[in-house]
């Protein structure tokens, strides 16, 4: 279960609608199911994240239509992906958010997370991700 998590403070609800799905267009074209990835996007304050010690808000901003002034991406994916993959992925996403050379400050960092240490519950019961719902025989709470 793919999971990106996106900081920053300058995205429209339509430009992370754009960016969610082609994430996850990306993604199922790699063999992944649509319904298992998910996209987070967290606002950010611009006086809370520090470059070289001056607040990304002080550093100079693209034109409007000039891409992504900044942002911090946390990728968890699966241990079991390669280097290819997360830099394939890495780049997408870059691509996905509109980073360009004018871009103040982008991050994005690989978590590798086992599925066996992953729980969900998505109209269904709570179970682990890499089991089918009940497989383990335990129905824990449903929705």
């Amino acid at each position: 279960m793919p999971t990106i998590t996106i900081a920053s403070a300058d995205l429209s609800a339509a430009r992370r609608r754009t960016a969610a799905l082609s994430i996850t267009r990306w993604l199922k074209d790699r063999g992944i199911s649509g319904a298992h990835v998910v996209v987070r996007f967290e606002p950010v304050d611009e006086e809370s994240v520090f470059t070289g010690g001056w607040p990304v808000s002080a550093l100079p901003r693209p034109a409007q239509d000039e891409g992504l002034h900044h942002a911090s991406v946390t990728c968890r994916v699966s241990p079991d992906r390669d280097e290819s993959f997360r830099s394939a992925l890495a780049a997408h996403i870059a691509e996905a958010l509109g980073v360009t050379d004018r871009t103040a400050f982008f991050y994005l960092e690989f978590r590798p997370t086992s599925p066996a240490d992953v729980h969900i519950a998505a109209t269904g019961p709570l179970h682990r991700s890499d089991r089918p719902a009940g497989a383990d025989g335990s129905e824990g709470p449903t929705r």
